[in-house]
């Protein structure tokens, strides 16, 4: 049964069952395949769970998803806002809140910026840039770059502009490297913050 296979001990019979309920898109399936996402420790079942839910029909599904959001479980904060992002329905964005574009949980942040590029209307990309651009600095080599590649695909020169001017040497370095992505999205990113870095120590004037 499909519903036991989804909590199995096992990873593999975990992901047979996810694939299961794809195949089947079951609608009845809708909450055991949410609750799984929160707590599945698998990176392939949790994918697997993410298509199985793209299955089932988009009217029940997000609000479905978009209730999730508001879990205290950060997994499943970020399993909903990736589901969301597969989706594509703009439906939900309204739910991409400022609380989770900031979310302490790094990668609910990282994912609900994947969400939002991925689900804002045209008319709300420049806004969602500037919010975007405004955590300039954060985190870790994953996270920054996670960032610069939300904000180099928004394409929003102009949103990186606080950052270049300010203060701390971290969050300026992280939009000339974001900024240099933008112009030149071949660039590699370690490289660009390297460059920014030493732009940075050294002053526009030395270099």
């Amino acid at each position: 049964m499909v519903l036991n296979a989804l909590n199995a001990g096992e990873s593999s019979i975990r992901l047979q069952a996810a694939l299961a309920a794809g195949t089947r898109a079951d609608p009845d399936l809708l909450e055991a395949l949410v609750a799984r996402c929160a707590v599945e420790p698998d990176f392939f079942v949790r994918d697997m769970l993410t298509w199985a839910l793209t299955r089932l029909p988009a009217s029940l599904t997000v609000p479905r998803l978009v209730a999730e959001l508001g879990s205290p479980i950060a997994q499943a904060r970020s399993q909903a806002l990736h589901t969301l992002s597969k989706l594509g329905d703009e439906r939900a964005w309204p739910a991409i809140t400022r609380s989770l574009l900031r979310d302490a949980d790094d990668e609910v942040a990282r994912t609900a910026w994947r969400a939002a590029v991925a689900l804002a209307p045209d008319g709300e990309r420049e806004g969602l840039a500037v919010e975007l651009a405004a955590q300039l600095g954060r985190g870790d080599r994953n996270v920054k770059l996670s960032l610069s590649r939300a904000l180099v695909a928004l394409g929003s020169e102009q949103a990186l502009q606080a950052g270049l001017d300010s203060d701390d040497p971290a969050v300026a370095a992280h939009a000339r490297a974001t900024r240099a992505l933008l112009l030149d999205p071949e660039a590699g990113f370690d490289a660009a913050i390297a460059e920014a870095t030493r732009v940075m120590a050294l002053g526009p004037d030395k270099c």
